[in-house]
């Protein structure tokens, strides 16, 4: 069976709690069991959610010659993603750190390292390409190189842009260009989702678009049926932390369109799977099964 290759970032990723934004200063504060560390990144988070939920995929990413960069392998080992794919191509792990109030906003800082300027070995990503029938490639620059590579090979693309404004934009206008299924954020357009959809879809005839909406839900566009239109939040449990929501929205909507292709179904599977994932503190934290998240959605109805 052809797996789902995902190339993506990686990092050792501290969450802290905190009671409020703006954060009070104070020299020392004590938050008991509010600070954890663990294994995270778009590229983690997306291979592990695909993986919970039962779709086979080959794991690419690039960590450090370094403690952290064996943790991740070791962690990665532990679910299931295997280490074939992973490359210590960097003398340090890139790291994040990230603070959650009591309303689940979060607020994220990213040390990448000098991941930007680090390639990922072509060899091994042709070799994972071969067993692939779709590839995640996550908009980090050492995936840049393969989007060409993956298209010529007519495999589709999906990728996340996250947070855009510009069509134009330097830094990923490449990935919008090649991408069969394309998702990103509200957070930043300079227009409404369903504007900022067609333009995608007359620009670069994107298949299918998802915008993530946050606590309104997502919107959806199928250029095939000449649909766009807005799908509704659910509510599973409360909210914890919103980081890493839209990375399990991504995962799990490409996971059941790849097996139904019903972008429509999938989409709100895909809503009820992120609603339950931000109900834990960690990016790669929360994700259901397929059988769990249907039987949540049965105790639902």
């Amino acid at each position: 069976m052809k797996k789902i290759l995902v190339c993506g970032h990686t990092n050792l990723e501290t969450t802290l709690a905190v009671e409020a934004f703006p954060l009070a200063y104070a020299p020392v504060r004590y938050p008991f069991f509010g600070i954890q560390t663990a294994v995270a990144g778009v590229g983690y988070n997306v291979a592990l959610a695909l993986s919970t939920l039962g779709s086979p995929v080959n794991f690419l990413t690039l960590v450090g010659q370094d403690v952290a960069g064996q943790q991740v392998q070791q962690q990665a080992l532990a679910n299931g993603l295997g280490g074939d794919y992973i490359a210590a191509a960097m003398p340090q792990t890139a790291q994040s750190v990230i603070l959650y109030d009591q309303q689940g906003r979060r607020q994220i800082h990213s040390d990448l390292k000098d991941v930007q300027e680090r390639p990922y070995p072509p060899d091994l990503f042709q070799q994972a390409l071969q067993a692939s029938d779709l590839a995640i490639l996550a908009n980090i620059n050492y995936t840049r190189p393969f989007l060409t590579l993956t298209r010529q090979a007519g495999i589709p693309i999906a990728t996340d842009v996250h947070t855009i404004a510009d069509l134009n934009d330097a830094y990923n206008r490449d990935y919008m260009a090649a991408a069969t299924i394309l998702f990103m954020s509200d957070e930043r357009l300079p227009v409404s989702p369903e504007q900022w959809a067609s333009w995608l879809q007359n620009e670069f005839g994107t298949e299918i678009v998802v915008i993530g909406l946050g606590a309104q839900g997502a919107l959806l566009a199928v250029k095939a049926h000449n649909f766009c239109e807005r799908l509704p939040a659910v509510y599973t449990r409360p909210v914890v932390n919103t980081v890493g929501a839209g990375d399990a929205l991504f995962a799990a909507f490409t996971h059941f369109y790849r097996t139904s292709h019903d972008p429509y179904q999938a989409l709100a599977k895909a809503i009820r799977f992120a609603s339950y994932k931000i109900g834990s503190s960690g990016a790669a934290a929360g994700f259901l099964s397929e059988a769990e998240l249907a039987a949540w959605a049965a105790q639902m109805e």
